[in-house]
């Protein structure tokens, strides 16, 4: 656990009691006289915390805010759009802060015992709309084949305060969503990595200029020693030049999935398979990234690029990356191999929830049977038609099923509704060389309550099916 500093004597009120409310509840009583207030609309979430000796009030009643020096809220409880929660506009109108566990967690993470360190730990912090949790883990995966001391959290693994505090040289590896970095009152990792941006969570930010705006806080708030930035965007482009001094400026290390970037500072693209890093104008290192079975597709290399830049920013030798990209398994749901069966293989992505990572799911692979449908988002899938030219057949499920077959053009397809239906159909007409691919393109919760139920969904009928 990491104890929150500076609250001594405080009165700190708390919003949501899920994994970071009440982790932050135990991490504001560890820091030393804190006295945290807390609350929940659900009465299963308030008596798990008093079954914990907090006390839960209604922060809604007269007088409630009276004292409180801050409020901490949970990431998925809206602060400012399209409307904030209702406890949220109260602390706002009476001038309360309201921070997040983030925020605490910069505040309170460097600590009097750094003193004996020899190398003191350091925070890398991922955000981007697609691929963060993915490289995430590899930059973790890196550092722990290399033998660097590491942690992994944020929204990926555990809560920001609920890891160990850091050993003498440690590296905590935080995935952030753009909900965490909107709010957080503190952001000073000490490297920061940009994936890229595609439209998502658009009536939290009130349009992508709120979006992408809640994403560049992560490099403009603190000054990271080290800038990670995905270009193969405009806003990428923007940020990068936003924060270089110049093109020599190797403060900013610029990746790519497709572009040459030879003429910068410091750069890491792949092409055509290959992975490679420039610095002022000359090549350093290349690695291979075709046969590397965790990270199918082109999607996957701007991972790699941005889990090799990140971790070439804190010394790690090329060839030590490689190994540990050989050695990569991937995260459940996302391009995730389940099986194989008569040169079929059984690709479970069920975290490819929005038109972009489908997107990039559709290019991994040259013979596609594509498991698709959920609850569709606005905009349905009709800007996939372009990528649609490797599906051989597509298998439709879930409430936007229908909706989604008049989406996709002249490409063949069968509405199967369920999951059991789609997954034994399309395992039944595939044949040698091609991949079931389970991409949904759409939310999960017309049927499950999250991905990664649906993927569990699909792994448990594929492998049911293969024996």
């Amino acid at each position: 656990m990491i104890p929150v500093q500076g609250v001594q004597g405080q009165k700190i009120a708390v919003l949501g009691l899920g994994r970071s409310g009440l982790a932050t509840a135990r991490a504001l009583k560890a820091g030393g006289g804190a006295e945290p207030l807390l609350w929940d609309d659900s009465a299963e979430a308030r008596a798990k915390a008093e079954a914990e000796g907090f006390a839960c009030t209604d922060l809604m009643r007269n007088g409630a805010f009276d004292g409180v020096a801050a409020l901490i809220t949970s990431p998925g409880i809206p602060h400012l759009y399209p409307q904030p929660n209702k406890v949220i506009a109260r602390a706002l109108a009476l001038g309360v802060p309201v921070d997040n566990d983030i925020g605490l967690f910069f505040r309170s993470f460097a600590t009097t015992a750094w003193d004996n360190f020899e190398v003191a730990p350091k925070v890398v912090c991922v955000t981007g709309s697609n691929g963060k949790s993915t490289t995430t883990a590899l930059i973790h995966h890196i550092l722990t084949v290399a033998g660097r001391p590491t942690q992994m959290a944020g929204n990926i693994g555990r809560g920001v305060l609920d890891i160990d505090p850091p050993q003498d040289g440690e590296v905590v590896v935080l995935e952030l969503s753009s909900y965490q970095t909107e709010l957080a009152r503190a952001l000073t990792p000490d490297v920061a990595v940009f994936t890229n941006l595609s439209p998502d969570h658009l009536d939290r930010h009130q349009g992508m200029g709120g979006y992408f705006a809640a994403k560049r806080r992560l490099f403009a708030e603190g000054g990271p020693d080290r800038c990670i930035i995905g270009v193969d965007e405009l806003e990428g482009q923007f940020l990068a030049g936003q924060l270089a001094q110049g093109r020599e400026d190797d403060r900013v290390i610029r990746i790519s999935s497709g572009q040459k970037l030879d003429d910068f500072g410091w750069s890491v693209f792949a092409r055509k398979g290959f992975l490679a890093e420039w610095r002022r104008g000359k090549q350093v290192a290349s690695i291979d990234l075709r046969e590397i079975p965790g990270l199918p597709g082109a999607h996957n290399h701007q991972n790699a690029c941005a889990a090799y830049a990140a971790t070439r920013a804190l010394g790690i030798a090329p060839r030590v990356i490689e190994s540990a990209l050989l050695s990569f398994a991937g995260l459940p749901h996302r391009s995730q191999l389940v099986g194989e069966r008569g040169g079929v293989r059984f690709i479970n992505d069920s975290k490819a929830t929005n038109v972009d990572s489908a997107a990039k799911a559709l290019q991994a692979f040259p013979r596609i049977r594509w498991i698709v449908g959920g609850m569709g988002k606005d905009g349905g899938i009709a800007a996939l038609q372009p990528f649609l030219g490797s599906v051989v057949k597509a298998y439709l499920i879930g409430f936007s099923a229908r909706d989604f077959a008049l989406q996709i053009g002249d490409t063949p397809h069968e509405i199967c509704e369920t999951m059991d239906r789609a997954v034994a159909r399309a395992a039944a007409e595939a044949e040698p060389g091609e991949v079931v691919l389970l991409a949904p393109a759409a939310a999960s919760f017309d049927q499950y309550p999250n991905f990664e139920k649906r993927g569990e969904d699909f792994t448990a009928k594929v492998r049911a099916l293969i024996g």
